[in-house]
């Protein structure tokens, strides 16, 4: 198994990528439309995020409408939702499981089993950075192919905001912890299988006195 510092490091990814991931959800700036308008009073910030839209406005004033309806909004932002909430809680999980299977930790049992629950954290942590990566690229091309469209007026276009960059971080950070986790079970079967422990043979103390009994009828 990998040594307790880098499994110590690869959680401390996993926290960062789960905290980043639950962020990344919340947050109301996917995609952001700044539209400065010739009077700096009037000068707004219009933000689209999974769950709610919001408006910042010059002079201070925030508000914020939510999203109640789900079909009617467009496929890419249900996929989201679905794909984010599955990856903060296949991260949730992946913590919980790792936490008995690291080695620094005196949970989980022996050797093999916390072997292989290191194994299963890191597939969560894998799967956890997979559902995470998909909809911020989708959603990432929505905005890109909306952009670059000459049909759709520039009032109306918009460019990726910092939770897609959050999401797209946290994402690489739970993919990098279950490769290391994953990473470390491997390794430590690959060593058992190159070097199999040796078994030491000795003599019984029955053999010896009969030996030495049949030395004695030789004299």
């Amino acid at each position: 198994m990998a040594s307790a510092g880098l499994q110590f490091f690869a959680f401390m990814l996993a926290l960062f990528g789960v905290f980043g991931d639950i962020t990344a959800t919340l947050l109301p700036n996917w995609k952001v439309n700044a539209d400065v308008g010739s009077n700096i009073i009037t000068a707004i910030t219009q933000m689209q995020g999974l769950w709610m839209d919001c408006t910042w406005y010059s002079t201070g004033m925030f508000s914020c409408t939510l999203k109640y309806s789900v079909l009617s909004l467009p496929v890419y932002i249900q996929a989201a939702r679905t794909t984010m909430v599955l990856s903060c809680i296949l991260s949730a999980f992946g913590i919980c499981i790792t936490t008995v299977g690291m080695k620094c930790t005196k949970l989980g049992g022996d050797t093999d089993s916390k072997s292989n629950t290191c194994f299963a954290g890191g597939v969560c942590f894998i799967l956890a950075g997979i559902f995470g990566l998909v909809p911020t690229s989708w959603y990432t091309r929505e905005i890109i192919s909306n952009f670059l469209d000459q049909t759709i007026p520039e009032s109306s276009k918009h460019e990726p905001g910092g939770a897609v960059y959050i999401g797209f971080i946290s994402a690489g950070c739970l993919l990098i912890a279950g490769v290391i986790f994953c990473t470390s079970c491997f390794q430590k079967q690959q060593g058992a299988w190159i070097y199999p422990p040796k078994q030491q043979h000795f003599p019984s103390t029955e053999q010896e006195n009969n030996a030495g009994y049949n030395l004695k009828d030789y004299v």
